[in-house]
């Protein structure tokens, strides 16, 4: 892949869209500690999260629809993380649970409607021990 400093390295990057975008941005770095890479125009601001990035675009009366997808973001703390999200006033559905599968997870959801799960990988388990089955191991 050619490398071009004006998109973000990683490899999928989603576009999420909003009413206000810079008011989204900052409410994304202030919850969920994102942190801005590029702002372009009032319309498009790219935010930054470990190795990966999201773009906040705004979103015109053809978005008006609920979202039906939700973002899964690793994460090193959940708990921490948790505590946060809830400082600055997000909307969670739950505390961090840990699950079977190896992973501590909590969802909230963004001002824009959007669902976001946050992870951290607390022990490796082997998928086949939960009900899993590799198709292309790592």
């Amino acid at each position: 892949m050619r490398h071009n400093r004006s998109i973000p390295a990683s490899t999928i990057i989603p576009v999420l869209g909003y009413a206000d975008v810079a008011q989204a941005a900052e409410w994304l770095c202030k919850a969920f500690g994102f942190r801005e890479r590029l702002r372009i125009g009032d319309h498009r601001i790219q935010l930054l999260c470990g190795d990966g990035a999201i773009v906040v675009t705004n979103a015109g009366p053809e978005h008006s629809a609920p979202p039906t997808y939700s973002v899964m973001v690793r994460i090193t703390d959940a708990d921490a993380h948790f505590a946060q999200a809830q400082a600055a006033g997000a909307r969670v559905l739950g505390p961090a649970v840990s699950h079977p599968y190896g992973e501590r997870q909590y969802s909230a959801v963004d001002p824009g409607g959007h669902v976001w799960t946050f992870s951290e990988s607390i022990e490796d388990v082997d998928p086949a021990s939960w009900g899993g089955e590799w198709v292309t191991p790592d």
